[in-house]
């Protein structure tokens, strides 16, 4: 039996009517920078990233699949998460001529970073 209570646990959006209602706006992450060059360096990238994991080994996939939710097109958060981009440089080079548009992608968003 319900006391009437509401327990909510998120976002609660109450539209009654309207036109081209799409869904909330959070904001962007970390006050991630509006440069669309930095942005999409991080998108592909991360697209790189995802087509890569039949070619790695397990240990490899994990590393990859810890850093993708650390990719954020934001140039101090990355710039701060070197360590992350090294390992990924050194996960292209390991598997050779398959990982080196995954080496290009991520040479490409070091130089961004700086």
């Amino acid at each position: 039996m319900s006391d009437g209570t509401t327990n909510n646990y998120g976002p609660v959006a109450n539209m009654n009517g309207g036109q081209g209602n799409i869904g909330f706006n959070f904001g962007t992450a970390y006050g991630a920078d509006s440069d669309p060059e930095l942005r999409a360096a991080v998108e592909e990238l991360t697209h790189r990233l995802r087509g890569l994991h039949q070619h790695l080994t397990e240990d490899q996939a994990r590393t990859v699949d810890e850093a993708l939710p650390e990719l954020v097109p934001d140039r101090g958060v990355l710039r701060e998460r070197g360590l992350m981009l090294a390992s990924l440089a050194q996960i292209a080079a390991a598997v050779g001529t398959v990982g080196r548009p995954l080496a290009e992608a991520v040479g490409r968003l070091i130089e961004l970073v700086r």
